[in-house]
């Protein structure tokens, strides 16, 4: 299992690298594999500002639709392109990519409530 120390992660298997003020987010290895196959990512919130836990959009697989989580507030600046022809880039590279949004963020302390790679490990390992 993949998880790299330098991503936050979220309860809900979201993880977010953050840039300077901004951020790109996606789903972890261990949602891609929980997941399955993906076939389709509906994320129609670019423009929007979305606070944390609010959801930005859909992953669907093969057998199940799940939502997408903001592991923090921000205003959703991109929805990676490469995602609408070739959705399964998650399952290959989902911290590479298979990012899904690039965000700005409305507040970098918010990053201080995510877990770390180590905690992350912890939950999905209990």
């Amino acid at each position: 299992m993949n998880i790299p120390e330098n991503l936050k992660y979220t309860k809900d298997h979201e993880w977010i690298r953050v840039e300077g003020e901004e951020a790109f987010i996606g789903i972890t290895d261990f949602a891609q594999g929980e997941l399955g196959d993906i076939v389709f990512i509906d994320i129609d919130t670019e423009g929007e500002t979305l606070e944390q836990e609010e959801t930005f959009g859909t992953v669907e697989a093969v057998k199940t639709v799940s939502d997408l989580m903001m592991p923090v507030a921000g205003e959703v600046l991109e929805v990676n392109p490469a995602l609408e022809d070739s959705p399964e880039l998650v399952n290959k590279d989902p911290f590479g990519e298979g990012w899904m949004i690039k965000i700005k963020l409305s507040n970098v302390s918010d990053i201080d409530d995510l877990m770390s790679a180590e905690d992350y490990a912890a939950i999905i390992e209990a």
